[in-house]
């Protein structure tokens, strides 16, 4: 192996291993309060690491105080009050912001022009871009479930 390949072959090991350690995950502290049936119920603790944090512009647990998480799939043992450490991945973070704020923006703003140009009348354009969020909002509602999946929390022992 030359050094440019060994160079190259250290670099991709080193992040992976970063992607392995949770450089790119959130992560809270938080107490497990209940365990039903196979998930776990997690209270957050927020801590004053939220202000440094990245990605407190996305993430409402930096908002409040305390807040129950649901941890559905892990591995080992857990008892109701030990101290553990949940964490998501980053990316998930940037999807929730997506579909909470920045889809929303973007289909208010495209049916304002739309309406604009259509009808030309300020008032109405405005009531029929506000209503493009009625069905956006119903399929969201209708595919929780799904949504609900994908934004799946670990936890680890501290």
């Amino acid at each position: 192996m030359n050094k440019y390949s060994e160079d190259k072959y250290n670099t991709v090991h080193q992040g992976l291993a970063k992607r392995k350690t949770g450089k790119n995950n959130i992560e809270h502290k938080g107490i497990v309060k209940k365990i039903v049936g196979k998930s776990l119920k997690v209270s957050i603790i927020s801590t004053t690491s939220c202000a440094s944090c990245s990605a407190k512009g996305i993430c409402n647990v930096s908002e409040i105080e305390e807040k129950e998480v649901e941890v559905k799939e892990y591995e080992g043992e857990y008892r109701v009050g030990e101290h553990v450490k949940v964490f998501y991945r980053q990316i998930l973070g940037f999807r929730a912001l997506f579909l909470g704020y920045i889809l929303p923006f973007l289909l208010i703003f495209v049916g304002l022009i739309i309406s604009l140009l259509i009808t030309n009348k300020e008032g109405l354009s405005g009531l029929i871009a506000l209503s493009t969020l009625i069905p956006y909002y119903i399929v969201l509602y209708l595919r929780k479930d799904k949504i609900n999946d994908k934004f799946s929390f670990s936890i680890k022992k501290i």
